[in-house]
């Protein structure tokens, strides 16, 4: 197998997007473009990952990290020009570049791996990704000759009324003899209206040669869609989140509808998890099998052990583990790490908490900044006072603990194994193991007071 490298075009600011945020950065199901096609790319056997920067290049450097070399396209001159910015990296080179655009985020690793093999099979110099569409209008049209080999690729306002009849397009993914690719970037020129370097101006450069121009077409027309504004943008989130969420079906999970279901690129879910309506999962979320989750819930980097229950909540960066029962409406802010069994019920918010197994916070109860042991009951009402206005602090809750309804933990205090907390109290100093804490006012009766009060002197 020949050496491969790849080219990826995301230099463009993306006018046409109307935003401040650079075109490959914009997310789809989650995750920036531009990030979907390296991802793809990584799969397959690439000596060489460059990807050409310009507007935004920072921000893309910061996103892609160390999974890509860069150059800068200083000015955008045209397609031809950002690959010729690549020279100093890849000229010389024997091998293959694929060159793709960072603005095609549906692109699939088995359609690259089956153009790299039609290219080598071929023997060709270049070899065009195509695809049919239904509706080619705008696109650059494939003219192939009688042998099936690509004679020329005419864009629209340059075809002919026959040659708008074709309705297999050019995608802007290539593959290149590497060494013949730079030795014609060289030879190309922007004598066009547009006063622009064209990529696709290679192949005229190397027919002109008697080499051999091929084209690999794949059979999903979708995952070629580049994306220039929201509209396309929107298309695209629609057809991954399709594809997303049929490759969880097929793995075993049950999503009941998929219409109002989003699952992020990166999610993990196990076989026999039930998905409710209005459910988006995102982010590095693993979710573990037997599993039920929403209806209308939002889980966002997530670890998530079996047999879990989460019903009309959210949970964020958080650990969960096996045989929790959360919900309805309760809000597991970061940090918290929640361990097997504990049930933590409807307006309940958890925040920077660990939970220890098995224990319960049934009600309408905050706990933040805190340390909860095993097989702790917390009363309908409970919260930690975690801050002073200044500084947050840490309650520790041990193990075996009852704390009464309405209770205020002013922290940093300490809750000793076994003890229990009096419904209703205020505990400002720490709570030995086994004892029964009460803080609050002696109650006092007043007989006859209401009939006294209302006599009117």
């Amino acid at each position: 197998m020949l050496t491969r490298y790849a080219v990826i075009l995301a230099a463009g600011q993306g006018t046409r997007m109307k935003s401040k945020l650079y075109k490959v950065l914009h997310p789809v199901c989650g995750k920036p473009m531009v990030q979907h096609v390296v991802d793809q790319i990584e799969k397959l056997n690439i000596e060489e990952i460059v990807t050409i920067i310009g507007h935004g290049a920072e921000k893309v450097k910061a996103q892609l990290g160390n999974q890509s070399e860069y150059v800068l396209q200083a000015e955008q001159l045209g397609t031809g020009h950002a690959v010729l910015q690549a020279k100093e990296l890849l000229s010389g080179k024997q091998g293959v570049t694929l060159v793709v655009c960072g603005d095609t985020p549906l692109i699939k690793a088995e359609t690259m791996e089956a153009l790299f093999e039609h290219h080598e099979k071929t023997k060709a110099k270049i070899t065009v990704l195509t695809a049919q569409a239904d509706e080619p209008t705008g696109y650059g049209r494939i003219v192939r000759s009688e042998t099936g080999l690509v004679e020329k690729i005419v864009e629209h306002k340059d075809a002919s009324e026959e040659e708008r009849l074709i309705a297999e397009i050019n995608t802007g993914t290539y593959c290149f003899d590497n060494e013949a690719l730079f030795e014609a970037l060289n030879q190309v020129t922007n004598d066009n209206v547009q006063g622009e370097y064209y990529l696709p101006d290679v192949i005229e450069i190397l027919k002109g040669k008697g080499e051999i121009v091929t084209a690999f077409k794949t059979g999903d027309f979708g995952e070629t869609l580049g994306v220039n504004d929201r509209v396309a943008l929107s298309e695209a989130e629609q057809i991954m989140k399709k594809r997303i969420n049929r490759k969880h079906m097929q793995n075993g999970v049950t999503i009941i509808d998929p219409l109002t279901t989003y699952i992020g690129a990166d999610v993990e879910i196990g076989p026999d998890t039930v998905l409710l309506p209005g459910t988006m999962i995102t982010g590095s979320t693993t979710i573990d099998s037997d599993c039920q989750i929403g209806p209308n819930s939002e889980i966002k980097n997530c670890q998530i052990g079996h047999n879990t229950v989460i019903r009309q909540s959210v949970a964020h960066d958080s650990q969960i583990g096996s045989d929790v029962n959360i919900g309805p409406f309760a809000h597991i802010r970061p940090h918290s790490n929640i361990y097997d069994e504990v049930k933590i019920g409807n307006f309940v918010e958890i925040k920077k908490a660990v939970f220890g197994h098995g224990s319960k916070a049934s009600h309408l109860s905050y706990i933040g900044d805190a340390e909860v042991g095993s097989k702790v009951n917390i009363g309908c009402g409970s919260i930690t006072v975690n801050y002073d206005g200044k500084n947050k602090y840490l309650t520790k809750i041990e193990d075996g603990v009852f704390i009464g309804c309405n209770s205020n933990l002013v922290a940093p205090v300490t809750v000793g194994k076994g003890a229990y907390v009096a419904a209703g109290s205020t505990i400002t100093e720490n709570v030995p193991g086994d004892a029964l804490a009460v803080a609050r006012a002696r109650q006092i009766n007043k007989e006859n007071y209401v009939q006294n009060f209302n006599t009117d002197k």
